[in-house]
Parts: C-alpha cells; sequence; structure tokens
C-alpha cells in the first residue's frame, strides 16, 4: 500500500455510484485515481481473489475494467460486502453467499467518510 497524505483529510465524492479500472499490475490488481492521490493501490488481503471471480468472464480483465460500487444496491450489482471489523486502520468485509472476507485499506475514505457497513459492487468491460 502507498503511503497517504493523512494531514488533510480527503473529502469524499457525494456520488451514489462510484468507478475506479482496476488492472493487473505484477500480479496485483490495483488502480489509479490521480484525483485521490492514488496510484497503483494495491488490493490486498481477499480482496484480489473476490475481483478474480467478479471479472471471470470479462474478456482482457487483466489490462483493466471499471469496477462501480456504492454503499446502496444497484440494477446488476455482483457482490454484496458486509462491514466485518476494522483492523490496523482498514476495514474487513465478508462476501456475502461466500465464506470469505477481505481487507479494504485505509485508501477507503477517499471514497467515503466512514467505512461502509455495506458496499455492493460491479465489474464490467471498460
Amino acid at each position: 500500500m502507498h503511503a497517504m497524505d493523512l494531514s488533510t483529510p480527503a473529502v469524499p465524492p457525494s456520488n451514489a455510484l462510484l468507478v475506479i479500472q482496476p488492472y493487473l499490475s505484477h500480479g496485483t490488481w490495483v488502480f489509479d485515481d490521480p484525483a485521490a492521490g492514488l496510484v497503483r493501490e494495491p488490493f490486498v488481503s481477499g480482496i484480489p481473489q473476490m475481483i478474480d471471480d467478479a471479472v471471470r468472464n470479462i474478456p482482457n480483465a487483466r489490462n483493466g475494467f471499471r469496477l462501480i460500487f456504492s454503499t446502496t444496491p444497484f440494477p446488476g450489482y455482483q457482490v454484496e460486502l458486509t462491514l466485518v471489523r476494522e483492523e490496523f486502520g482498514g476495514n474487513w468485509y465478508r462476501e456475502e453467499g461466500k465464506n470469505r472476507e477481505g481487507w479494504l485499506c485505509p485508501a477507503l475514505f477517499k471514497y467515503f467518510p466512514k467505512a461502509p457497513q455495506k458496499i455492493y459492487a460491479k465489474g464490467e468491460p471498460i
């Protein structure tokens, strides 16, 4: 995970649906979001396996795909994550319908003022 400047709090966007474009870099799912000050921000600790499943049917997902996410359900969402616990400044989420958890690092707070109870997500081709 890249170091973040925590001296000035990020102002999360007010959009209902948020979009990033993850891609595979050196065997790890990462994403860039210049507006949030993130470059090659990695997904770790269980989240890569969730992404692998979500993009299984997206051609060339390794080169990039659109990840739409929200705190409320939206048409066609594929993944529902439920907050389990906080740890190391990030948060563990359980994927509904599967027996697994994944950790989202403090970069989550670039998008939400506090860890959401639920996150809904969908991967689609760019």
